[in-house]
């Protein structure tokens, strides 16, 4: 199995879409890295050179993208901000609800997680028949 920038790639994909699995590189990037390191998008990622591998690392590191950890720490860093000067798109990732202008009377389930029941909690001391 291929490590690329300490992320296992798939090694039967081809390589293009092999790229895809480091977090931060999506279809054109992973083309315009291909192309500096002179690689054929079509080579399965189990059929390169150790050379081919250190070559595409390098076309990575010179492209200056900012990729795994430091781009997850970048948004995170970002949301923390939003939320710190408490902006209407800040309170909106802080409660959980949808942040783009979404409806959100009916779906938005993907944002709101499972439906929580509100069921009617009667006390202890109202029995059936005794008033």
């Amino acid at each position: 199995m291929a490590r690329i920038i300490g992320v296992e790639v798939p090694p039967n994909k081809r390589i293009d879409i092999a790229l895809r699995y480091i977090y931060g590189l999506g279809p054109s990037n992973a083309k315009e890295i291909l192309a500096k390191a002179n690689i054929d998008p079509s080579v399965r990622a189990k059929d390169l050179t150790e050379a081919q591998l250190s070559l595409i690392v390098h076309a990575i590191q010179d492209g200056k993208y900012v990729i795994e950890g430091d781009l997850r720490r970048e948004i995170g860093m970002n949301l923390k901000r939003l939320q710190s000067i408490k902006c209407y798109r800040g309170i909106r990732h802080l409660r959980s609800l949808p942040v783009r202008g979404q409806r959100t009377q009916t779906n938005a389930r993907t944002r709101k997680g499972p439906r929580k029941t509100v069921g009617v909690v009667r006390s202890p001391t109202a029995k059936a028949g005794i008033h």
